[in-house]
């Protein structure tokens, strides 16, 4: 491992975990920048939507730090065309998990990697994720058990996520926020693994 310490743009505790069951040293300096989403940017797909937001995040950071690696990641969860983005409220995540039940959705993460030099490394993974068919009972003692007003779609694989999910296709870290598999890749290509 480098001893060098990647800076992770992100306050997701989702992403740190991640980061640190790698084994990467990394500390977090929070990007403060206005999200791009599918209303303000209806051009861009749910893919473009996570690739350009973790750069603005990567970006932002990178400028309060220059001279330094800078990781920016952002997680979409999509049905077609449609972003589910984080919950603003108990109603729209029972909206949210009615609207997944039973049906076959996409996670994408995007992740921008921002060298010392100012070199941008871009990739993103997608996953599938086949939820059950959901009754309401269900997803009343999900909502019960699980907080999800800051998770995009309105669910967290990795809490009581067997009540809900079905199966995923794909990197599940991805789905949790942050591919590791493919991150870890990168990082090794780049000489800090």
């Amino acid at each position: 491992m480098s001893k060098e310490k990647i800076i992770l743009a992100s306050a997701s505790p989702r992403r740190r975990e991640l980061l640190a069951e790698m084994g990467i040293q990394f500390e977090v300096v929070t990007a403060d920048v206005c999200e791009l989403d599918s209303i303000s940017s209806p051009q861009l797909t749910p893919g473009d939507l996570a690739w350009e937001n973790a750069r603005l995040k990567a970006k932002a950071v990178g400028v309060v730090r220059p001279g330094r690696w800078v990781l920016g990641a952002d997680t979409v969860v999509a049905l077609g065309n449609r972003v589910l983005g984080k919950p603003t409220s108990t109603d729209q995540a029972k909206e949210f998990l009615r609207f997944l039940s039973g049906r076959t959705h996409e996670v994408i993460t995007g992740c921008a990697l921002i060298n010392p030099d100012g070199e941008e490394i871009q990739f993103r993974v997608s996953s599938n994720v086949i939820f059950h068919s959901l009754t309401d009972a269900t997803i009343e003692l999900y909502l019960r058990e699980v907080h999800v007003l800051d998770k995009a779609g309105a669910y967290a694989l990795q809490e009581r996520g067997e009540w809900i999910i079905e199966r995923v296709e794909g990197s599940r870290t991805n789905v949790i926020g942050l591919p590791t598999e493919k991150l870890e890749s990168v990082l090794k290509s780049r000489g800090l693994l």
